[in-house]
């Protein structure tokens, strides 16, 4: 049987997403900029996006070396909402607890579940990673970065690329994309290298973090139950 015109052009978006991806190394990145500001002797701040406490533990523990750094916990996608009263006490819980060259600052969004199940209204079938996710990550840092110019922060940037699970490229790209629109610096990275993810279980370990096994939808819970 010849294979559909279809699924050959589907292949070959594929492969054509795979060479994109390995064309920028966010990571490297991260490192020139953060040479960059210890040329300068500056320490910015920054609005960090953070989905739970334990992706948030090496990012914080990482650049509280280089930003001042305010904690933006803004999901309202998570699922059901004992879950996310869970995940936002732990989060302060790991801010008041770990020891961090600068202190670090907390600010709550509002959870306005509606919002998502709004966003994802017609895309409650598809499976975790696909179009919905990325309409989730526009979701969460459109809202921090808004966030980050009314409060006038040099940079703003998310936790959710240190897991395994999550796309770098494009969060990355959705962080550019809006970062020019509200007029706020993105700091571009991918989290999990440098053994970031391996890192975040250390200190989760460390520090007793609760780590939930779905990433935080009703939608993402469903899929692992089937």
């Amino acid at each position: 049987m010849q294979p559909r015109a279809a699924d050959t052009r589907d292949r070959m978006y594929e492969v054509s997403d795979a060479m994109n991806v390995q064309k920028v190394n966010y990571q490297k990145e991260l490192d020139r900029i953060l040479k960059q500001l210890e040329k300068e002797h500056e320490t910015p701040s920054l609005l960090l996006h953070s989905c739970c406490a334990p992706c948030s533990s090496y990012v914080l523990e990482y650049l509280s070396e280089y930003f001042r750094i305010t904690v933006f916990y803004y999901n309202p996608n998570i699922y059901p909402e004992s879950e996310y009263t869970k995940r936002i006490l732990e989060q302060q819980n790991l801010i008041r607890d770990m020891k961090l060259r600068s202190p670090v600052s907390f600010l709550a969004g509002k959870y306005d579940k509606e919002r998502f199940y709004a966003m994802a209204e017609g895309m409650e079938d598809l499976k975790e990673g696909g179009a919905r996710c990325m309409k989730c990550y526009e979701l969460r840092l459109r809202e921090t970065a808004a966030q980050a110019a009314a409060g006038g922060f040099d940079y703003f940037t998310t936790t959710l690329s240190i897991s395994p699970l999550k796309n770098a490229q494009k969060l990355n790209e959705i962080g550019t994309r809006l970062g020019e629109e509200y007029g706020v610096e993105y700091l571009l990275s991918d989290f999990k290298k440098k053994n970031g993810y391996k890192r975040s279980i250390e200190l989760s370990k460390e520090y007793g973090l609760y780590r939930q096994d779905y990433c935080g939808c009703e939608f993402s819970m469903r899929e692992r139950k089937i």
